[in-house]
């Protein structure tokens, strides 16, 4: 079992920041590769960007230059800093782990029904 909490979200301006972190506790941390996903209501949950343990990263074209994800394994703690925000960012971004192997990282997503997910956090950004 993997329990993911995420923390960070909140409403900023047209250009803004924010950083998003997501803390993991549970067993076989080092197992799991984690990412950030974000959706809006009435469409799919968007992958935004992926960490594996080796410190490989992978980010959206949409938010690439833009966003950085990265990992503290020693805190088990996955961030995502997110520069230049605009108004087409505003989602619920929500945390994400699955086993590594079951990563697709070329289009940032894992197997359906696999892996555990956080609660979410809010992110808007207004113009």
């Amino acid at each position: 079992q993997v329990r993911l909490v995420e923390s960070g979200g909140g409403s900023v301006q047209n250009g803004g920041s924010l950083r998003l972190t997501c803390t993991a506790t549970g067993d076989t941390y080092s197992s799991y590769c984690m990412g950030w996903f974000r959706q809006t209501p009435g469409k799919e949950r968007e992958g935004v960007a992926a960490s594996d343990n080796d410190g490989v990263t992978k980010v959206a074209d949409s938010v690439k230059g833009r966003f950085t994800v990265s990992k503290d394994n020693a805190k088990n703690t996955l961030y995502l800093q997110m520069n230049g925000l605009k108004p087409e960012d505003t989602a619920m971004y929500y945390c994400a782990a699955a086993l590594c192997y079951l990563w697709d990282y070329g289009v940032l997503s894992f197997q359906a029904g696999t892996g555990y997910w956080g609660q979410g956090t809010q992110v808007t950004v207004s113009s």
